[in-house]
C-alpha cells in the first residue's frame, strides 16, 4: 500500500510539513523522518517552546509557526533549526527581522491580501522573503510563485484524494514551481 509520504516522493516533492494539529502527530512526524531520510521534513502548527523542542527531538528539520512566537524562536535558534513564523503585518514582519529571520510563512494569504498584500509588504520590506499558505492552491500557485520575494508556497489541497491523486498533484505542483527557475 502507497502512503501519502510515497505518494509524494513519486510526484518529486520531497519537502513535508507534519502539522501539530492531531495527537498523532509527533508519531507521524518521528515516522516520516525515520522512513523518508531523503526528505526534508518539518513540524507545523507549533505553537510555544514545548512543541517545539518535542518536534525537533523528534527530527524536525525546520518549524513552522501559524504566528510568532518568541519562545519558539529562541527553541530554534538554540537548535539551530529554521523557524517560519507566521507573519501578516508590518508589526510582526519587524519582530521577525530583529530575530534575524527573513522568510516568513505569510497565513492565511486569501484572509491577509494574498499577493498584492506581499507586494505591499516587499516594498517596505524587500529583505523578506515569503512562503504563502492558507487559500493558495493549484489555480492560484504560479501566480503567487511568479513573484521573485515568494520563495515556496504550501496547501493541504496536494494531499486530499488517494495516493494516485496525491501523486499526480504533487507532480503538477513540482511541474508549476519548477517554471519560476
Amino acid at each position: 500500500m502507497m502512503t501519502a509520504m510515497d505518494a509524494l516522493r513519486e510526484g518529486g516533492l520531497k519537502i513535508v510539513e507534519i502539522t501539530f494539529r492531531t495527537a498523532c502527530a509527533p508519531e507521524a512526524l518521528r515516522l516520516a523522518v525515520e522512513k523518508y531520510p531523503d526528505f526534508l521534513v518539518g513540524a507545523g502548527t507549533i505553537l510555544n517552546g514545548e512543541q517545539a523542542r518535542e518536534a525537533i527531538g523528534l527530527g524536525a528539520q525546520f518549524i513552522v509557526g501559524p504566528g510568532f512566537s518568541e519562545e519558539v524562536q529562541k527553541v530554534c535558534a538554540e537548535s539551530g533549526v529554521p523557524y517560519l513564523p507566521g507573519c501578516v503585518t508590518p508589526t510582526e514582519i519587524m519582530r521577525a527581522l530583529a530575530c534575524g529571520i527573513d522568510v516568513v510563512k505569510f497565513f492565511p494569504a486569501n484572509i491577509y491580501g494574498g499577493i498584492k498584500a506581499i507586494r505591499a509588504l516587499s516594498a517596505a520590506f524587500p529583505q523578506v522573503r515569503f512562503i504563502p499558505t492558507g487559500g493558495v492552491n493549484a489555480e492560484n500557485m504560479e501566480e503567487y510563485l511568479a513573484f521573485d520575494k515568494i520563495v515556496a508556497v504550501g496547501g493541504s489541497w496536494m494531499m486530499q484524494g488517494d495516493a494516485k491523486e496525491i501523486a499526480q498533484k504533487a507532480r503538477e505542483c513540482v511541474e508549476k514551481a519548477g517554471k519560476k527557475q
